[in-house]
């Protein structure tokens, strides 16, 4: 390395014929020590060679949170206690004393603060490297490989900065797109209110036209019925006119004749005027006649007009119907216009994200090579891989080297006695670990819970688990041995994640979750047992799909239809497609490890996202709330659950302000800080909520009650396909 510093001093631990110049060495950083004046004079030993202080002699380290390293499996007893006592060379405290008196001087707070602090070890590495000649091709390789991944991973860092700033860009540009979509839609929908409002006005004044018309024709309906009546009257009048006139003119004939017969000799004057006076009235009659047809010849009988207004309002009726169903059709075609544009739009972004994706993605690893280094090879390996992602299995590869790191470490070192130092972890000094198997931990990590659970059960009150833990152990192994089974007990839990025991237990100790999160994913479970149990009337172990989903929503009456499929597929991940009973007791069942089948996994998962959900809508409830008070919490719990009852509100409302009922009422808390809370919690919701049942009422009802006029909005407003698709049925 060009321009480094001289090394202040000798090595400890090369003899006399490894280093030939070691007395120009020594002058030449006596001279340079001497003379910066950071390290005391070098003066070799009494017997003229490098000091050989043993490596694992008492003193002070330059690297106070380096970790020990595995105690050698075989070390003499014969000299150690003299050998502790020997102190250490100059040359070691000299490297010590240069190392700190350099990092001292570094500025920390500059940006390259870590390439500063990996100078001054650089430069007591290329020391080491000149003074030891026999290991100085060796040692020199190892620099050059790190120098050389260390330049490699500078150069990956500036070429991925150039992704980023892309990543941003994209951003934006698809931010101002949805903004502008959005700004378009607002614009229809404004037009296509105003013709909304105009269609409205059009549709009034029509009423109002045809209330007009329909009090006309009421009048001319009455108009004519009273004229018919008139003409009828008359009708009848005339018929008896002629009756009288026949009568008359017939006893006028018989008189006649009679005279004839009597008075054979009679006046031809007399009946002359008698003829024509017949006439006259002749003549009149037919004149009365003819008017009334000139009259009422235009005039309909009242059956025809009937029948005629029928058959007009029928047709009438027709056509509107297929007005109707023509301006439906016209209304689906430009909807499927639409739709077929978008989905063209969203075809072509998706096929440039598709590009985009393809240019810029990692190849997927090959996980078959892990099945070379795994214990149990390609089977076991196949057993852990199925089913899992990606990053849980990057999760399982650490647990695994870290397994084999753990079974490697004889010691743990103390994290001391402090404060803030757990209860269960208050030592100093080395701890021997006991290296359990994961079997073993899981068995007495299962017996502390029954412990603490029957104490509480005795005693009536609720214990802090992190003491009960301590207690236990100091009473089953003794005080002595008690922080070796802790240190060991807890390195396990932190190290095994993907374990249900563990993790819950290790979240709990740490104070990450609380207990009673734990009780209520048991009692729910619990629950569930006994409501399989009392299905199965006959106790064979065994129901069918029918009467398993029925006892499932008997104990979950909250879940979807999709989460109780989801359940009844977890129950049959071993049973034939055609084979319809499900053995329910073994569901319970969990192996040596502690873990749990498919199904109770599915019901975890299914508590936490639901418990998550709940605390989403309380906190789109409190809107833009940066502190939020107890009077406030309690209103948001209500609106999105509002079938809470107070005793369970009260336990929620203490556990976001974690104090007792009567000081709720003056805290003001910050929201994040009170979702934080209830997430560690026991929070589940009391009843359905009233999002869900009204977005159920907008899919399945509310769409098929619109009217013509809001039928299109309602389209635009659908933010789905099934829902569009919906609202076309």
């Amino acid at each position: 390395m060009a321009g480094r510093r001289a090394p202040p001093g000798g090595t400890s631990l090369v003899s006399s014929s490894e280093t030939p110049n070691c007395q120009t060495h020594i002058d030449r950083l006596k001279y340079i020590l001497s003379k910066k004046q950071k390290t005391p004079p070098f003066q070799l030993s009494t017997r003229g060679r490098w000091s050989t202080w043993p490596a694992f002699a008492s003193g002070q380290t330059v690297l106070q949170n380096h970790k020990p390293c595995c105690v050698p499996k075989e070390r003499k007893s014969i000299n150690k206690q003299a050998l502790l006592t020997i102190p250490k060379p100059q040359y070691l405290e000299q490297l010590e004393s240069y190392l700190r008196k350099e990092l001292q001087s570094l500025d920390l707070t500059k940006k390259n603060s870590q390439e500063l602090k990996l100078q001054p070890y650089r430069e007591i590495f290329e020391f080491f490297i000149d003074n030891f000649k026999t290991y100085k091709p060796l040692l020199s390789a190892i620099k050059n490989e790190y120098e050389v991944t260390l330049a490699h991973q500078k150069e990956m860092i500036r070429a991925l900065e150039p992704l980023k700033a892309m990543d941003t860009t994209v951003s934006e540009e698809y931010t101002q797109q949805i903004l502008a979509l959005q700004e378009k839609e607002r614009a229809e929908i404004n037009m296509l209110k105003q013709e909304k409002q105009h269609l409205l006005k059009f549709i009034d004044n029509m009423k109002e036209e045809k209330n007009s018309l329909e009090i006309q024709v009421e009048h001319l309906q009455k108009s004519l019925a009273e004229e018919y009546i008139r003409y009828l009257n008359e009708y009848h009048a005339r018929k008896l006119l002629l009756a009288n006139m026949n009568e008359m003119h017939n006893e006028q004939l018989g008189l006649t004749l009679h005279q004839v017969q009597d008075v054979k000799s009679e006046d031809v004057v007399k009946l002359t005027l008698a003829l024509k006076i017949a006439q006259q009235d002749l003549t009149k009659a037919q004149v009365e006649l003819n008017r009334m047809i000139a009259d009422y010849g235009d005039v309909v009988p009242r059956r025809d007009f009937e029948s005629l207004e029928k058959k007009y309002s029928d047709l009438l009726q027709e056509m509107k119907t297929q007005q109707k169903d023509f301006d439906q059709l016209h209304m689906e075609y430009d909807m499927l216009l639409e739709i077929h544009r978008e989905t063209a739009e969203e075809r072509n972004n998706v096929f440039i994200e598709l590009q985009e994706v393809q240019r810029s993605c990692t190849p997927r690893p090959n996980w078959a090579k892990c099945s070379e280094v795994i214990p149990g090879g390609a089977d076991r390996w196949s057993s852990l891989v199925e089913g899992k992602t990606s990053d849980q299995l990057v999760d399982m590869l650490l647990e695994e080297i870290g397994t084999g790191v753990l079974k490697e470490r004889h010691v743990f070192l103390g994290w001391g006695k402090g404060d803030n130092v757990p209860v269960y972890l208050r030592y100093e000094g080395e701890v021997r670990n006991k290296k359990l198997s994961k079997k073993d931990v899981v068995t007495i990590l299962k017996d502390v819970w029954r412990e603490k659970i029957a104490l509480e059960q005795q005693t009536g009150k609720r214990s802090s688990l992190p003491e009960f833990f301590l207690s236990y152990l100091q009473k089953k192994y003794g005080d002595a041995a008690a922080m070796e089974w802790s240190y060991t007990l807890y390195e396990n839990m932190r190290l095994y994640q993907s374990n249900h025991v563990m993790s819950s237990f290790y979240d709990i100790l740490t104070g990450k979750v609380g207990e009673e999160r734990y009780h209520g994913q048991n009692q729910l479970i619990s629950n569930l047992q006994k409501e399989l149990a009392a299905c199965d009337s006959s106790n064979t172990g065994s129901l069918t799909s029918e009467q398993f989903s029925m006892a499932l929503r008997e104990v979950f009456p909250l879940k979807k239809n999709d989460s109780i499929q989801e359940l009844v597929d977890a129950s049959r991940y071993k049973l034939d497609s055609a084979e319809d009973l499900i053995s329910y007791r073994s569901l319970f069942n969990e192996d040596e490890e502690g873990n749990a089948g498919p199904f109770i996994t599915m019901i975890r998962n299914q508590y936490e996202s639901e418990k998550h959900e709940y605390l989403r809508e309380l906190k789109s409830k409190l809107g833009d709330l940066i502190e939020v008070n107890a009077d406030d919490l309690r209103t948001a719990f209500c609106a999105v659950d509002p079938d809470i009852d107070d005793q369970t509100l009260d336990i929620y409302i203490g556990l976001a302000y974690q104090v007792g009922k009567e000081q709720t009422d003056q805290d003001v808390l910050p929201v994040e800080t009170a979702l934080e809370r209830l997430l560690a919690g026991d929070v589940r919701r009391v009843g359905p909520s009233p999002k869900e049942e009204s977005k159920t009422d907008c899919e399945e009802g509310e769409i098929r009650r619109l009217s013509e006029e809001n039928f299109q909005e309602c389209f635009h407003q659908c933010k789905t396909w099934s829902l569009k698709q919906s609202c076309l049925t």
